[in-house]
């Protein structure tokens, strides 16, 4: 079966009308980069049902426009500072179609300070020092949830890094977190993947084992509710994000667009799942996804 090249019409949409469309990423076993995946080799199902691929557009060449924000939380520690070399390599290494912003989280908004541009030096002269004032951030996920908000619809996919502890000083250490299941359903409606990079906050908080460990915990749940990847070890702060972001450069050059056929009684977030029959492949993507109404 072939699959119309229409990415760009299908992204073209506001978040508030954003459905049936997913951004999937494929993951090779082990590290290894991931075999090319053909509509064919997918299955769908949603709500439990198996659900028809109407169409599979693998986000390259003409289809790889990207919108890409790197989110810092302002509670983080200071030394963050040392992982900024590497940041801007990340950042100058993306290719021409991935326009870039940076925004630091307070007191529960996303503060812009570069725009999304294609200007590279310009994104790289605003990254500045994280306050490393605990708490300052509010709660991290409110902040992501305000990003998402006003973000305008575009003819790209979007995407967010977060560099964050993910301890959100508002609530106790809880799996129900009220922040973090809105900052979640507010990126899958508007069809955005947010990954996170673990780095230990300023403060007493950022070395309370219990908290941190609720913190990763936050992290790797925003990154499997919309599709994206979360990166920490253990209990501490790497030496170096080097290789988390050598993994993520990897992960959003093997993306694809899946729209997914049928309708629901009523425009809502409905359960859904993507495999792949294709030998060494992983197919990741969003737990959910925003069904349109049905006439």
């Amino acid at each position: 079966m072939k699959y119309p090249v229409m990415a760009a019409a299908l992204f073209a949409l506001s978040a508030s009308a954003y459905g049936q469309h997913l951004v999937v990423t494929a993951e090779g076993h082990d590290g290894a980069p991931p075999p090319l995946v053909n509509g064919d080799d997918v299955s769908v199902q949603v709500n439990g049902q198996p659900a028809r691929v109407q169409s599979w557009v693998p986000l390259r060449g003409n289809n790889a426009n990207l919108e890409f924000y790197i989110v810092i939380d302002d509670g983080e520690d200071t030394d963050l500072g040392l992982q900024f070399a590497s940041l801007k390599h990340f950042v100058n290494e993306q290719p021409s179609t991935t326009r870039i912003g940076l925004a630091y989280l307070q007191n529960g908004s996303a503060r812009i300070v570069a725009p999304l541009t294609s200007d590279r030096e310009a994104v790289d002269k605003a990254f500045r020092l994280p306050l490393g004032q605990p708490g300052i951030s509010s709660s991290p996920y409110l902040g992501i949830s305000n990003l998402v908000k006003k973000w305008p619809g575009t003819d790209a996919r979007r995407e967010i890094l977060l560099i964050s502890s993910g301890i959100d000083p508002l609530v106790p250490a809880d799996p129900m977190n009220l922040y973090l299941t809105s900052a979640i359903r507010d990126a899958q409606r508007a069809g955005i993947v947010v990954h996170s990079i673990y780095y230990e906050a300023a403060g007493h908080i950022g070395h309370n084992y219990w908290r941190a460990n609720w913190g990763q915990n936050y992290l790797s749940e925003l990154g499997e509710g919309t599709g994206g990847e979360a990166y920490w070890q253990g209990g501490a702060e790497p030496v170096s994000i080097d290789y988390y972001l050598k993994n993520l450069d990897m992960r959003l050059r093997n993306q694809y667009l899946l729209t997914v056929a049928g309708q629901s009684p009523k425009a809502r977030l409905e359960p859904v799942h993507v495999s792949s029959i294709r030998a060494g492949v992983s197919l990741v993507a969003a737990t959910k996804v925003r069904m349109t109404t049905a006439d």
